[in-house]
């Protein structure tokens, strides 16, 4: 197949004089393969490729070729995991067909008026872009008929599953007629999307595009090495040392994102949060704002960036590492779009370092150490970018001789030298108020994966354990059950199965709550639980692991001081992941 031009892809001229003013010159590989293959017969279809590889146009372009304009009913149905990537879906069909028959296309998602959704569907809609849960809400109030419908396609199927869309997409595709068109479009294959596929679909071709080549090249990938409750500065040193910064920050919680969202907007930093307790036009505004440049960053969850497709990011920055390396891919591919250079950095803690290591094996990449940046480096770099700006800066037209006067006569009794120290001297304040002069890159030994000493981590948890002890000797006496005075007992359906040891489950706990060793009492790890002590400052923050991953599974803790726990109760779902650790060290760099 001729993957240089759209011509040779079977399309119709209406179709490729959009494609030519959008500045569509060469097919991606998944559209070079998919579109002959949808447009040759009627088929069901799957089509395997990530996040970034122009699946929309794969399957939205020989869509618009095969609807019938002039029948005003449903006939196609394309589902998505979130309202912004069903509005991105929306829009681009609606930019393929600009010089096609007049098509209507409309979206329907969770967070806007259902009122209106329907109204736009009764004047006669040939495709809806819709979420699972607010298509059944229509289906159930007979606004779109189901059994009407001619094609359906699933994007971003693994997403849908993986955000509890099962049920939803069981129901719909029943309710679709047997004879329907099925095109499927996902990232991965997991089990349960092969028993869709047998359920609901008919010898389906696939085309996987190039799976194990996944990362895009033009990025590269870095991280640094701090402590938890250093991660908020960090960031901010980062976005001094580096005014042009524009780019995605991902955090794990919809709690997490609003509290670094608003330490960074207390601190005088254009950015703001994007997550599922906003309602869709607090969404919409915000991403307005980003679009805009407005905003410097984007404070986001992986759910809610799902759809964002913003142009020019230099980078991504990982506040918190994702449990799958698929949504690394995911969240990396946000930057470096359209040939040009990306950053993607992770701001990790020494325990995570496990992590890194599993993510260069599987994506074969290489990480590159960071360091943040220090007090003095970013006040160098600042006065550099403010003196280059201010060099460029042509007077304002309403600048006139008053207002010069005006300035001269209060500014005379200084040299040039000292006007220019306080020009300078109010760059720096800022930089200063907002940061501690202390050097942020976590140069401790030991607690890291990395380490090549021989002894690795049960030798220094063994240490730490003993440390432990007597610490907790000093704390109080214990009860029956091993239980600390003055402290609560908690349970966590993490163990050794899960290749913990009781070093790293203290790192776990720690890394996702913020607090210190010395606020974790005795730890007791089984093959499939764990129960731990922690103090009452401790007790406070155990609900943030409640919700957690790890390694794609959710976590779940309860209070446990009544021993009543069983301790069989694994809880949570997802697949259960091991691997080696491995990758090339990469050189160390000023970040």
């Amino acid at each position: 197949m001729d993957l240089e031009n759209f011509e040779a892809l079977g399309l119709s001229a209406d179709v490729l004089k959009a494609l030519n003013e959008m500045g569509f010159e060469k097919p991606t590989e998944i559209q070079g393969q998919t579109i002959p293959t949808l447009l040759e017969k009627p088929q069901d279809f799957i089509g395997l490729a990530q996040t970034g590889t122009g699946k929309t146009a794969a399957f939205g372009l020989p869509l618009l070729e095969l609807i019938e304009p002039r029948d005003r009913h449903p006939q196609a149905l394309i589902l998505a995991p979130t309202r912004e990537l069903a509005q991105q879906i929306g829009k681009q069909l609606a930019d393929f067909s600009r010089h096609m028959a007049k098509l209507n296309i409309v979206c329907v998602f969770g967070g806007a008026s259902i009122t209106g959704q329907m109204q736009e569907i009764r004047r006669g809609a040939q495709i809806v872009v819709a979420t699972p849960g607010r298509l059944i809400d229509l289906s159930k109030r007979g606004a779109i008929k189901l059994n009407s419908l001619e094609y359906v396609i699933l994007d971003e199927a693994d997403e849908m599953l993986n955000m509890g869309f099962k049920d939803d997409l069981d129901y719909i595709l029943a309710q679709a007629p047997d004879e329907k068109i099925t095109w499927l479009f996902s990232a991965t294959m997991p089990k349960e999307i092969r028993r869709m596929v047998k359920d609901y679909m008919v010898n389906p071709a696939e085309i996987k595009v190039n799976p194990d080549n996944i990362v895009n090249t033009n990025i590269e990938h870095k991280y640094a090495i701090i402590k938890a409750s250093d991660k908020t500065e960090a960031l901010r040193r980062m976005m001094d040392f580096d005014p042009n910064m524009y780019g995605v920050v991902f955090c794990r919680t919809k709690r997490d994102t609003q509290r670094v969202a608003d330490e960074l907007v207390a601190s005088g930093y254009a950015a703001e949060p994007l997550h599922g307790d906003l309602s869709q036009a607090q969404r919409d505004a915000v991403m307005r704002r980003f679009r805009a440049n407005n905003l410097q960053m984007l404070i986001a969850t992986d759910v809610a960036a799902r759809g964002i497709d913003v142009n020019n990011l230099t980078h991504v920055i990982h506040l918190a590492l994702p449990d799958d390396w698929e949504y690394y891919t995911h969240r990396s591919g946000r930057t470096a779009r359209a040939g040009k250079k990306g950053v993607s950095i992770s701001l990790i803690t020494k325990g995570d370092m496990r992590k890194v290591r599993l993510l260069e094996n599987k994506l074969g990449i290489s990480f590159e150490k960071a360091m943040i940046p220090a007090i003095a480096e970013i006040a160098k770099n600042r006065v550099s970018h403010w003196s280059e700006k201010l060099a460029k800066q042509e007077p304002n037209k309403m600048l006139d001789a008053e207002m010069m006067l005006i300035a001269e006569q209060s500014l005379e009794i200084f040299t040039r030298e000292d006007i220019v120290a306080k020009f300078i001297s109010a760059q720096l304040d800022r930089i200063l108020k907002q940061n501690s002069l202390s050097d942020l890159n976590d140069n401790s030994k030991g607690n890291s994966r990395d380490s090549r000493d021989g002894r690795g981590d049960r030798g220094r948890d063994r240490d730490r354990g003993r440390g432990r002890d007597r610490e907790r000797g000093e704390r109080g006496e214990r009860n029956s059950r091993g239980q600390e005075a003055g402290m609560h007992r908690y349970y966590i359906n993490l163990g050794m199965m899960d290749n913990l040891n009781k070093g790293g489950l203290l790192r776990f706990i720690c890394d996702n709550t913020g607090l210190e060793g010395n606020d974790i009492g005795r730890i007791s790890l089984d093959q499939r639980h764990a129960l731990f002590d922690v103090n009452e400052k401790g007790s406070t923050k155990m609900g943030q692991l409640n919700g957690q991953k790890y390694d794609g599974r959710e976590i779940r803790v309860n209070r446990d001081d009544d021993g009543g726990r069983k301790t069989s109760d694994r809880g949570g779902s997802g697949n259960r992941r091991g691997g080696s650790f491995g990758g090339k060290k990469g050189k160390s760099r000023r970040y």
